[in-house]
């Protein structure tokens, strides 16, 4: 599912007469049941087109660009160019798979500080221009691989700072030297971007960003540079109620220091905020151990009196396939358990979840509330879009769930009303009734 064969073609299945994910999600339940209990994803296309409905109502003046390694599913990536939005691609993989999808390469950013220089010049040889910078080393290689290029320097920001141990991105300081250097070489830099992590709290982090983004500019001028494209990054979690946020602070900040009638293009890319709840997982129970805690907190495997039993689960999948972005710091929240596991009033236990290997770095989750569980039910782990579901992750293709898309008809008669058409503009997306 990450590349592309001969003649692509994925199934859309049509939800109809009320028809839900919950009827799907428990249908396929059902038949694995029968079948291996293998794990399975069903992604909701309808969820996918009402982010992208919520980000141009709230943030109508800022282009999106999506950065594939979020999660590079063909279908994703057709109904994302179908809609006009941008792509952010950080190796040759992914843009090979954007320009196999008829994505013009003007709106395609390759991103990386440090890229390979075979990579750069397979940009120069695709026409894709718009490569991103933050040292000197990585400015050379570019202006001797791709000299046509249009660069965009990372900048710094103090909430990256604070998190990461490795700061991505050029200090201001550093950007002055940058651009002079790029002078020197006749490399042409068009603009400045930037990243403000999605767990920041501090609103003053724009405020600093895009105080800084302004100076750039100013010292690009100076130069004799013409700067028009303002990245903001990616810090957007997928909430509304936080992109709002966002949008509250940034729209003065952007009315002050960069005016539409300054010219500048002002875009961002929001990854996790697109796919993050379009993808849910279902997987199989496939093993169960208790362990009991004493009043002294230590675990033995007896039972002896006043214990408090703990469960430890083993599930099909972990994070060398579907949960790969744990390994990355992203948070898995607990799931649901299916509604066949269940019955009414059960109480909970304090429960771990792992993937089927015995390596000590496949716990998915450390600890959560479940009822007791037994092999071969199954639990539903929504909001998975950005947790490795058809990314680079996955170690072995063969042992990548099968994904199930769907959209109801009345997400599919607003996609039409967007303009999108399965002929025209997807045409490697087949669209059935479901059932059928």
């Amino acid at each position: 599912m990450k590349g592309f064969v001969d003649a692509p073609n994925y199934f859309i299945e049509l939800l109809e007469g009320g028809t839900t994910l919950d009827d799907v999600i428990d249908n396929h339940v059902y038949e694995q049941s029968l079948a291996e209990k293998n794990a399975f994803v069903v992604a909701d296309l309808g969820a996918l087109m009402r982010q992208h409905v919520l980000w141009k109502t709230t943030m109508p003046l800022v282009r999106p660009f999506y950065p594939v390694s979020c999660n590079s599913s063909p279908v994703v990536i057709e109904v994302l160019s179908a809609l006009g939005v941008g792509f952010v691609c950080a190796n040759k993989a992914e843009t090979t798979l954007v320009l196999n999808h008829d994505v013009p390469p003007e709106n395609i950013i390759l991103s990386g500080v440090c890229k390979q220089l075979s990579l750069i010049k397979h940009a120069a040889k695709t026409g894709i221009n718009y490569l991103v910078f933050e040292n000197e080393a990585e400015l050379r290689k570019i202006a001797r691989a791709h000299p046509e290029a249009k660069l965009l320097l990372q900048a710094s920001t103090e909430a990256q700072v604070e998190e990461a141990s490795l700061t991505i991105g050029c200090s201001l300081k550093g950007c002055r030297h940058l651009l002079e250097m790029a002078k020197e070489l006749s490399v042409n830099v068009v603009g400045v971007t930037f990243q403000v992590p999605a767990s920041c709290r501090d609103p003053q982090a724009y405020t600093h960003a895009l105080s800084d983004a302004r100076c750039i500019f100013d010292m690009a001028k100076e130069l004799g540079f013409d700067m028009k494209i303002l990245d903001i990054g990616g810090g957007f979690s997928g909430s509304e109620f936080q992109l709002k946020q966002v949008h509250s602070i940034v729209r003065p900040l952007l009315e002050a220091y960069f005016p539409s009638a300054s010219g500048v293009s002002v875009i961002a890319e929001p990854g996790n905020f697109f796919v993050f709840s379009s993808f849910t997982l279902a997987v199989n129970v496939i093993g169960k151990k208790a362990v009991y805690r004493d009043l002294h907190c230590s675990t033995h495997d007896e039972l002896t009196p006043n214990d408090a039993p703990e469960f430890v689960y083993y599930m099909n999948d972990g994070v060398y396939g579907s949960f790969m972005g744990k390994l990355f710091g992203n948070v898995i929240t607990t799931p649901s358990v299916h509604k066949m596991s269940l019955t009414l009033d059960e109480p909970v236990f304090s429960s771990s979840l792992w993937g089927p290997s015995c390596d000590p770095l496949e716990q998915v989750v450390e600890h959560c509330l479940l009822p007791e569980l037994a092999v071969g039910d199954w639990l539903i782990f929504s909001n998975m879009g950005a947790s490795g579901q058809e990314g680079p992750a996955t170690l072995n293709d063969t042992d990548q769930p099968p994904v199930y898309y769907t959209i109801s008809t009345d997400d599919w008669f607003e996609m039409q009303e967007a303009g999108i058409s399965l002929d025209d503009t997807m045409k490697n997306l087949s669209l059935v009734q479901y059932g059928l």
